[in-house]
């Protein structure tokens, strides 16, 4: 029994250096550019119905955090069925490893806002920028098994959020724009470098 233990994790351990080194197709360009539609309505939106997001921060924060986790649904029921496709065998871990290459910057988010709403609510203004900055280091620490030219992506988040808080700190003020803007461009440009390194191929298939 603990000879078959021992073989089953090293072919765990086998799987998961291959996927290491092997390119992540899970992501789809089709439903990363359906995410900047998302985070477009929800900017228009905001902008329509919501006076003064700073006298509302929850429902501007609530807006934001549910167009997120519609983005996250739809990649993620893309990814699931590109990395089926794509890395068959694979494709489980694949799927882990890019979740867990994501996963610390998605959960600093949420904690900090969770912080900053509950201990220093007079500082969310700052969330938007602080978000994008989070979402480059995201993209940064997901380069290794995506496209190279990928950075180009988590360079504009990066810059996006310290201009987002440079702009902010004039006012202390929330808007859908500083939100919506960066992440419909960021959005595109991510869509736009994954179809071109993958799309032709995909398109044969």
């Amino acid at each position: 029994m603990r000879d078959l233990d021992k073989a089953l994790a090293d072919i765990i351990a086998i799987r998961s250096q291959i996927a290491a080194g092997t390119a992540f197709r899970g992501y789809g360009p089709a439903a990363i550019a359906a995410t900047a539609g998302v985070a477009l309505l929800t900017a228009v939106l905001q902008y329509g119905w919501l006076d003064e997001p700073s006298r509302h921060p929850l429902t501007f924060l609530f807006g934001w955090a549910a167009a997120a986790l519609l983005s996250a649904a739809m990649i993620w029921i893309e990814m699931v069925a590109r990395s089926r496709r794509h890395h068959s065998g694979l494709a489980d871990a694949m799927i882990h490893q890019a979740v867990e290459q994501f996963l610390p910057a998605a959960m600093a988010g949420v904690l900090l806002a969770a912080m900053l709403w509950k201990f220093a609510p007079e500082a969310l203004w700052m969330l938007p920028g602080l978000w994008q900055i989070l979402v480059s280091l995201g993209v940064f620490a997901s380069v290794r098994s995506l496209p190279r030219t990928v950075w180009l992506a988590g360079a504009w988040y990066f810059v996006a959020g310290f201009i987002v808080l440079l702009l902010a700190s004039q006012t202390h003020a929330l808007s859908p724009w500083t939100m919506g803007v960066p992440f419909v461009i960021g959005q595109l440009l991510t869509a736009a470098i994954i179809y071109f390194a993958s799309g032709e191929a995909d398109a044969e298939e």
